[in-house]
């Protein structure tokens, strides 16, 4: 089993030009599954790459696998998997002979392991890779970056493109893996694909590191809110009128009415809602919530 490692960065930070990509950084990476979560821009990416050393920062330190970044980050790559956000292959190769390109200077047995992983994929790995989908380039990827024996994986979008039944399944052999100690950072901007799986959540906007949360206490927040929607609209008096019922913040998102309740019980509100002047709701979500209204409601910024 490898032993329990973790990530640490200290005021990781970098820009391109004029532009600030990552603002001053400071996070702990322990053993398990941490989802870097936010929207397309927000410096998921950039941070990742500072930490495997192909992007250097500008300021700032961090540890990775107990090792020092310093450089390119050789050190650290060697005792790291990584799989990049954006993808390019030789599409001349076979699915098998890239697995021992993106392997080479790893040894047997996660060549051996990486094949194992594919096919219980289901990808043809006799089939050359420029016949693959996007989708199954990033299995591919994935493949790779799983099958190594190292603590510490650092994973970049590796759901995206794939359909449900493909996610489930990455999320789940991730799972398994982080079962063994191993210290997993995966990088997404849609929370309900990770939220499962993650022991802690880590929301990056604009650079920034807006928040650090264990998933219970995500969980906690998405179960305090209800959403609704009416066929003909929301009604004009709706939010007047549930607010005067008790409820703690009711707000007109336009096409839904978005309900902050007082407890996680939905019960005692939806009597109210049922009792109250106005037409029965078409549709009624209770718990669930999607990154962007995250970032809006709770966090005060916008997101997605």
């Amino acid at each position: 089993m490898p032993s329990i490692t973790n990530i640490s960065s200290s005021g990781l930070s970098r820009s391109f030009g004029s532009t600030r990509a990552l603002h001053p950084i400071d996070l702990d990476v322990q053993a398990g599954i941490t989802g870097l979560l936010g929207p397309n821009g927000s410096g998921k990416s950039t941070f990742m790459r500072c930490l495997v050393g192909l992007v250097r920062p500008d300021s700032g330190t961090a540890v990775v696998a107990g090792v020092d970044l310093e450089g390119d980050g050789v050190a650290i790559r060697q005792r790291v998997t990584y799989a990049p956000g954006e993808l390019a292959l030789y599409g001349e190769l076979r699915a098998s002979e890239h697995l021992d390109f993106l392997l080479r200077g790893r040894n047997h047995q996660a060549l051996d392991r990486s094949r194992e992983l594919a096919k219980a994929l289901g990808l043809p790995l006799h089939k050359k890779v420029r016949g693959y989908s996007h989708g199954m380039k990033r299995q591919l990827v994935f493949a790779a970056a799983m099958a190594p024996d190292v603590s510490v994986r650092i994973l970049d979008e590796p759901t995206e493109g794939l359909d449900p039944t493909k996610r489930a399944q990455v999320l789940e052999m991730m799972a398994d893996d982080a079962q063994d100690g191993r210290t997993i950072l995966l990088s997404s901007h849609h929370l309900g694909e990770v939220d499962a799986v993650c022991e802690n959540l880590a929301f990056l906007d604009g650079g920034r590191l807006v928040s650090v949360e264990n998933a219970k206490q995500v969980a906690e927040r998405t179960s305090r809110i209800v959403r609704l929607w009416w066929t003909a609209g929301v009604p004009a008096d709706a939010c007047q009128v549930l607010s005067a019922a008790g409820e703690e913040r009711v707000r007109n998102l336009e096409d839904h009415l978005l309900v902050h309740l007082s407890s996680s019980d939905p019960r005692p509100f939806l009597k109210r809602l049922a009792d109250a002047p106005l037409p029965a709701p078409s549709a009624v979500e209770h718990g669930r919530i999607s990154l962007a209204l995250l970032y809006r409601e709770i966090y005060g910024v916008d997101g997605i």
